[in-house]
Formats: C-alpha cells, sequence, structure tokens
C-alpha cells in the first residue's frame, strides 16, 4: 500500500531534481521548468501533510501556492519572452541587461 511516506519521498525527489535542474543549467525555459518541478513538489508535500492530518486549511494553501505559481509562470514566461527579443537568446549568461 502507499502511504504518506511514499509521496514525501516523491517529493524529495522531484525537489532535488528541480534544484539540480536549477544550478547546472544555462537555458532560461528549461531552469523555469526546473523552479514549477519545485513548486510541484512542494504543493505534493502540502497536499500529503494535509491529507495525513485531515485538515482543509494544507488543501487551501496548496490552491494558492497554485494561483501564485500560474502568475510566476505568466510573468516569467513574458520577461523570457521579452529578453529572447532583446538578446536573441534564452542563455542566461547573455541576461546581463540589469546589472548596473
Amino acid at each position: 500500500m502507499v502511504g504518506p511516506a511514499h509521496y514525501i519521498t516523491l517529493s524529495a525527489v522531484l525537489f532535488t531534481i528541480g534544484v539540480i535542474g536549477v544550478l547546472t543549467r544555462k537555458n532560461a525555459i528549461i531552469v523555469f521548468m526546473a523552479i514549477e518541478i519545485m513548486l510541484n513538489a512542494a504543493n505534493l508535500a502540502l497536499v500529503t501533510f494535509a491529507m495525513t492530518i485531515g485538515d482543509v486549511a494544507g488543501l487551501i494553501m496548496v490552491l494558492l501556492v497554485m494561483a501564485v505559481a500560474a502568475a510566476e509562470a505568466a510573468v516569467g514566461l513574458a520577461i523570457i519572452v521579452a529578453m529572447f527579443r532583446h538578446r536573441e537568446t534564452v542563455n542566461i549568461e547573455a541576461f546581463n541587461v540589469l546589472r548596473g
């Protein structure tokens, strides 16, 4: 039977994959997808804890995190598209426009 420990282990594995993706990749879109994997891993852990405790507040927090992730996805993709139009690349090392 699949218990909460399995879901938490899956969440930890997904979060680790996301962190490795953020730290090792230079493509902005792949880094963005790795951040989304990390947010989904956190949501999985929140749902697991909420269902284990039997509290609805955890599920409401998951909905709020999903709303923030959707807004982050829209803003993040807009920034990536704007930087691509300006530099014609999605390489993170080429995005030094904001440096002072």
